[in-house]
Formats: C-alpha cells, sequence, structure tokens
C-alpha cells in the first residue's frame, strides 16, 4: 500500500485525471502512449508523484477536482457526451462548463428515465460499471397489459433464458395495475425490455429508481444535482457492504 500522500500509482493518476478507467489505463500504459517526466513508461504498477510531468500522447495532464452529478434523466435523451446524428444527449442538461469534464456511468437507452451518475472519476466509474462487482438496479415497469403470476414466477425462478443466459433477478413482484417492480445485478444490454418481450409483454415505460444505491428522490425529471465526494463514496461503500451479505451470485 503507497502510504505517502504525495504518491500514486500511475494507472490511478490516469484515472483521477479523467483520462480513462484504472483498467482502461493500463492497457494505455502498456501502449507506450504515457511519459512521466519526458521518459515513455510502459511498465504496470509504476508510482509517480503528484507533481510530476505526466504527458498523454504528448499533451500533459493533470489530477482533476473530482464532480459528481446525479440526474433523473428523461425520454429522449442518449446516454453518451456526443452522438454522430446530433441527437440529445445527457450532456446537454448539464452546464457548459462542465461538458468536457464529466462522462455517463453506464447506460440507459433513450426512452428509459430515471437515476444516472455523472461523473469524472475513473476509480468510481469502473466500481459501477465491472460485471464482477454486481451492482444492485431497481427499475419500475409498465407493461401494455396486466403480467399474471404464472408469469411473474417463471422471472421469479430464473427460467428465462437470453442470448447471454438465463436471467437471474433479486426480486419481481407487481407494484400496481400493469406495473411491476424488479430488482437484479445484471447489466446486458435492454435486458428488462427483451426479458418481458420473451413473455410477450411490451415495456412502454420502463423507469430506473436506484441505481448502486443512488437514488431520485426530491429530483424531479430533466434536473440534477451535485454529490459530494464523502456521500458518494458511502453510497457505494453501503451498498456493496449489503451486498456481499446477499449475494448468491
Amino acid at each position: 500500500m503507497i502510504k505517502d500522500n504525495n504518491k500514486i500509482r500511475l494507472n490511478h493518476y490516469l484515472s483521477d485525471a479523467g483520462i480513462s478507467s484504472r483498467r482502461n489505463a493500463d492497457k494505455l500504459i502498456k501502449s507506450g502512449v504515457i511519459e512521466v517526466n519526458g521518459k515513455i513508461v510502459n511498465k504496470l504498477g509504476t508510482v509517480v508523484q503528484k507533481d510530476d510531468v505526466i504527458k498523454f500522447h504528448g499533451e500533459k495532464i493533470k489530477i482533476k477536482n473530482k464532480i459528481y452529478i446525479l440526474l433523473n434523466k428523461p425520454k429522449g435523451f442518449i446516454t453518451t457526451t456526443k452522438d454522430q446524428f446530433n441527437r440529445k444527449t445527457v450532456i446537454d442538461l448539464i452546464p457548459n462548463n462542465l461538458y468536457n469534464r464529466i462522462y455517463p456511468v453506464g447506460r440507459l437507452d433513450s426512452s428509459t428515465t430515471g437515476v444516472l451518475l455523472l461523473t469524472n472519476d475513473g476509480s468510481i466509474t469502473e466500481k459501477l460499471t465491472h460485471p464482477k462487482y454486481h451492482i444492485k438496479k431497481i427499475y419500475h415497469v409498465s407493461l401494455h397489459k396486466k403480467i399474471n403470476d404464472k408469469d411473474l414466477d417463471k422471472i421469479r425462478k430464473g427460467e428465462i433464458s437470453l442470448k447471454e443466459g438465463k436471467v437471474k433477478v433479486i426480486f419481481v413482484k407487481k407494484d400496481k395495475k400493469n406495473k411491476v417492480k424488479i430488482g437484479l445485478y445484471m447489466g446486458w444490454n435492454r435486458i428488462i425490455k427483451r426479458l418481458f418481450k420473451k413473455l410477450n409483454y411490451l415495456v412502454v415505460q420502463l423507469d430506473r429508481i436506484n441505481f448502486a444505491g443512488f437514488t431520485k428522490k426530491n429530483i424531479k425529471i430533466g434536473k440534477w444535482c451535485f454529490l459530494n465526494e464523502n456521500k458518494v463514496k458511502n453510497i457505494i461503500e453501503k451498498n456493496f457492504l449489503y451486498e456481499k451479505k446477499n449475494n448468491h451470485y
């Protein structure tokens, strides 16, 4: 463990500078595009001083102040920083001075609403997106018709298979009328919509109400708020501790 507060692993430095996640930073280091004090460094595990001159593709970089924004995503916005077809992105909902400093954690498709975290913290991003961490997501699902108990049981027992394999859920229950509440760890692309389609139900509205312990409480649709670093880390730590006790997958 590195105890000197002025020393930091190079991959961590790149992550804190907003260049990439720590995992991808290792790939950048190995590729030879990182310089430390004028010399190319491609050895993993390299430790640098925070005041060293670090360059990425010849451009000097530095550790940024960490930014955390919690957004209640509305319909019609793409979860990315840029779109080649000039469609509206979640970044369009954020003030101009933050445009080039943050990116969304994970994805929600254009028609899905709800909790979305945006940050420049590569370490947090990796924790919240890597499959090995089993991050919990909870959704409210509105279907085109009321679901029957037999189909709910199939979901609950993990009997539904998609191309990636069987879908395992944490829980699933009827909410009201044609609404269902469902929690899961899996992050397969469009998993909720494909799951219900397999049972001949059309998802007419999908809203993520919880992502790794973050909720949209008191945040109106299309609005956002800043979170401080301690609060973010506390929420994630509590969520991980809970999942370690209750994760059976």
